[in-house]
């Protein structure tokens, strides 16, 4: 039933995206923070997908994919810039909250404190992986398109950004999930492949998300 749930997930997902961006940007934005903190909540748990042992934060990924390259498209760079910053403060605020929520001594009759434990004590380590891999695999994009466009000036524009992204992509996957994960997921290669995979997918499927969110703002226009 897992991959039955996970595609509706992925719907249900991209529903909430369609409906955030009708709602406007600061809606998208707050909908993007959301998944950011989400992604790194649930990202320790373990299941069983295609034959694979994955995690639960992929949907996620996708999500927020979509979700940045709607702000891109409807607002601007500069609202996604902002967008990427107000994740970090979200992610940095619920690791800081989880940390203290922790530091509460339970009542002899509490009975949550040892899964509270399980979730979020590895909310610190999540951020610090999330924000150093992010600032690198960023960097990687910039320096890889602009080193490809002045060695090879004949590739066109859709190339040279496929590529640098898929090379900052696989960067960020991997990097994220030896810095983050290793140690708290037992198949990593499996969490590597298929998250990366999944990224893939989604970069190859973001045109015709843009071309149907358009459809989709202009059909809730003439409603």
């Amino acid at each position: 039933m897992n991959e039955i749930l996970f595609f509706l997930h992925i719907i249900l997902v991209m529903g909430f995206g369609f409906c955030a961006l009708k709602m406007g940007k600061s809606t998208l934005t707050a909908w993007i923070a959301l998944q950011a903190v989400l992604a790194n909540l649930f990202v320790i748990k373990q299941i069983c997908l295609f034959g694979f042992h994955v995690t639960c934060s992929d949907v996620f990924a996708i999500g927020s994919m979509l979700g940045l390259n709607l702000l891109r498209e409807y607002f601007g760079q500069e609202a996604t810039k902002k967008a990427l910053w107000i994740c970090l403060f979200a992610m940095t605020f619920f690791a800081a909250m989880g940390q203290i929520h922790l530091h509460y001594l339970p009542s002899p009759s509490d009975t949550a404190h040892p899964a509270f434990t399980t979730i979020l004590s590895a909310s610190p380590r999540l951020l610090l992986a999330s924000l150093g891999v992010f600032m690198i695999a960023q960097q990687i994009d910039v320096r890889l398109f602009g080193l490809i466009k002045e060695k090879f000036k004949f590739f066109s524009l859709g190339i040279r950004s496929a590529f640098s992204v898929t090379v900052s992509q696989f960067l960020d996957t991997f990097l994220f999930s030896i810095f983050g994960l290793w140690g708290i997921v037992a198949h990593l290669s499996d969490v590597i492949l298929i998250s990366f995979l999944i990224k893939l997918l989604v970069i190859g499927l973001m045109s015709p998300l843009l071309h149907f969110s358009k459809r989709f703002m202009s059909w809730e226009a003439r409603r």
